[in-house]
């Protein structure tokens, strides 16, 4: 009897430790069969973008206090397009805007806001959140820009100072992409080329020094840099329906001026009032010592419609 319940509790055993391996296998292999098709639907291009249209309007009839109308307008593109093939991804994000502001008794028409750039990432995975990158960063503008000031009787007069890819910037180099999440990202490349463009119609006058616009040497139209690049991107909710998008650039030049970090931060800050209106600050900071010794700031606040694409 003894031997017979020995048996028993044997197989017994044995079928419960069984059914507990085959129970893990089971989760096991279904852990596996999840992530493969997460992985899977992850596959593939996903795109996403956004047009914000901003308008202001002051007009001023017999008001005392004083007062000018005028009317402006903005309008800004914000186009994501991001690719990944099981360890690959390719990140791409397009900035464009423009804003022109017309006063009444003003000469000329005036840009509140003039920006194109294209930022592309392409990163094969390392280890853990880290892959190994490279990386493109284009700048320049759409229109011509203008200095103003006056003449000698008080006439308001403009100089022509950039136009279309004058200046326009290329950076990319190799290097090392860390990836939290699509809101969260830095990049780091040391060996980082960068490239100055302009018209030598701007270095090429009477009277030209070497460097004074925009560090490009007389009657030549291109600089070269080498040095180190970091990018920062952070993207987060500073409360319901109010987000804030980040982002930051410095660059180091190893064959000029190490010392002097060139700084590229903007800010986006959205209100979201319903689908279709918001409120938005667009904030920049720029330090660029071979443009202007000094902190370049751009701002652009007001109510917009947004189309999302």
């Amino acid at each position: 009897m003894k031997t017979i319940l020995l048996l028993v509790t044997f197989i017994a055993t044995a079928v419960f430790v069984q059914a507990q391996n085959s129970e893990k296998e089971l989760v096991l292999n279904t852990e596996k069969a999840v992530k493969s098709i997460a992985d899977t639907t992850k596959n593939g291009w996903k795109k996403k973008g956004n047009v914000s249209l901003l308008f202001n309007q002051s007009n001023f009839n017999n008001w005392i206090a004083g007062g000018e109308n005028n009317m402006s307008g903005n309008v800004g593109i914000n186009y994501d397009f991001n690719y990944k093939k099981d360890d690959i991804t390719w990140d791409n994000k397009v900035l464009a805007s423009y804003g022109l502001l017309q006063t009444k008794n003003a000469d000329f028409e005036k840009k509140t806001d003039d920006r194109l750039e294209l930022n592309s990432i392409l990163g094969k995975k390392a280890f853990g959140e880290w892959h190994y990158s490279f990386f493109l960063n284009f700048r320049t503008q759409f229109t011509k820009g203008y200095l103003y000031g006056k003449d000698i009787n008080g006439a308001e007069i403009r100089t022509e100072n950039t136009e279309f890819l004058s200046p326009g910037y290329l950076t990319f180099g190799p290097g090392m992409f860390w990836k939290k999440t699509e809101a969260f990202k830095i990049n780091f490349a040391p060996l980082t080329s960068k490239f100055t463009f302009v018209s030598n119609d701007y270095t090429s006058g009477v009277g030209y020094v070497d460097g004074s616009y925009f560090g490009v040497d007389a009657n030549k139209s291109m600089r070269y840099e080498l040095g180190f690049y970091t990018s920062v991107y952070y993207k987060f909710n500073l409360m319901a329906n109010v987000s804030a998008e980040n982002t930051l650039n410095l660059y180091s030049n190893y064959l000029e001026d190490l010392q002097n970090v060139d700084i590229d931060y903007s800010l986006a800050v959205v209100m979201r009032i319903n689908r279709y209106l918001t409120t938005n600050l667009s904030f920049q900071a720029i330090y660029d010592d071979n443009a202007f010794r000094g902190f370049q700031t751009r701002e652009v606040f007001g109510l917009g419609v947004n189309f999302g694409f």
